[in-house]
């Protein structure tokens, strides 16, 4: 059935079929035991899957990247394809429209997407509308942004406003430094801006009976002395962890003009932020969460992701290309990564 679905999908533009597919997910979860028949046909379920990360549980360590539920309306449904946590956004204070369009382009013949959306989305009351259903086992994360009127200087105010509401509602948080609304990536992840960003977090949580973890998403396009710098910030802070990474803004030169500039997502980036992860790992000491996003694009993509140090990975373009058979794969390689494992430990010792 989904190869007929992916070609009327394919069709459309990519707006019009993510706009197409949050209605068809909204419907299904909407008619009485859609999701348990989603999940029949779509999820793998085994034990060996589940892990805890940032002292959260998780049904597997494969979830969806923020742009696929903007709003928070459809991550019922996509736990029930498979998916062990979501991570809804970029949500922002105030609803913004986004750019001007066409403003997102498949390109197929890459593997890869460009856009520059602008992070649209209904801002922060709908997404409290939606987030206060049943999560149905699914992990839910918050990725929160500043609207693209908000002067740099104002954006503690926006992140604060955002994580004080949405506090109760989500498992975990990503504050996003690295949206294709950031008019300068170096100064927006710069040491003394992400502390401007962070504190006032730290100060709030300290005062709450419950603990979410915060994470700090980044751009794939900084130096390594700059990811070096954030990991530092990860070691020597109470930031939980890191997202590696972002889209890409430094575009190939055989890119078609007609698509014009934005951020590059897919299977260009996939040697990058495995190269990212792995430095992040190696620097912090491996002790430190990651979330791997980023060109994972097949179930070995995501096994060089988690051997690189992710603790967790992140699906997007892959997803969107793929549709809920990578998800099935991604999790049928992982049972017998551990299998395989399982099968190495129990093998006697040669003396």
């Amino acid at each position: 059935m989904y190869p007929l679905l992916r070609l009327l999908i394919f069709v459309l533009t990519h707006e019009q079929a993510h706009r197409f597919v949050v209605f068809l997910l909204r419907l299904i979860a909407a008619v009485p035991g859609g999701l348990w028949l989603l999940r029949r046909c779509c999820a793998v379920e085994d034990p060996s899957l589940a892990c805890e990360v940032f002292g959260v549980k998780f049904r597997n360590r494969i979830g969806a990247a923020a742009g696929l539920d903007r709003n928070g309306e459809i991550y019922d449904a996509l736990g029930a394809i498979g998916l062990g946590f979501v991570e809804v956004g970029t949500i922002t204070p105030n609803a913004q429209s986004g750019n001007p369009t066409p403003r997102a382009f498949r390109l197929a013949d890459r593997g890869a997407i460009l856009h520059r959306t602008g992070q649209p989305n209904r801002g922060l009351q709908s997404a409290i509308r939606h987030l206060r259903r049943n999560h149905h086992g699914v992990v839910v994360g918050c990725n929160l942004g500043c609207n693209a009127s908000t002067p740099p200087e104002d954006a503690p105010q926006d992140v604060l406003k955002l994580f004080r509401n949405l506090y109760q509602y989500a498992d975990y948080f990503t504050i996003n430094v690295s949206g294709d609304d950031v008019r300068d990536a170096h100064l927006t992840q710069s040491e003394p801006y992400i502390m401007h960003l962070l504190e006032p977090l730290f100060d709030f949580r300290r005062g709450q009976n419950q603990y979410r973890p915060i994470l700090l998403k980044i751009s794939p396009d900084l130096t390594n002395e700059e990811i070096d710098t954030i990991t530092d910030i990860l070691i020597r802070t109470p930031l939980d962890g890191i997202v590696a990474a972002n889209g890409t803004q430094q575009l190939p030169d055989d890119l078609p003009k007609r698509v014009g500039k934005g951020r590059l997502s897919g299977r260009p980036l996939t040697e990058r932020t495995i190269e990212i992860v792995r430095r992040i790992h190696t620097r912090s000491g491996g002790t430190y969460p990651i979330i791997g996003t980023g060109g994972m694009m097949t179930p070995s993509d995501v096994q060089a992701m988690l051997d690189a140090g992710a603790d967790l990975v992140q699906l997007c373009t892959g997803l969107i290309f793929e549709g809920p058979r990578l998800v099935k794969a991604v999790c049928a390689s992982l049972i017998e990564r551990e299998k395989a494992r399982a099968a190495e430990q129990e093998q006697p010792q040669v003396e």
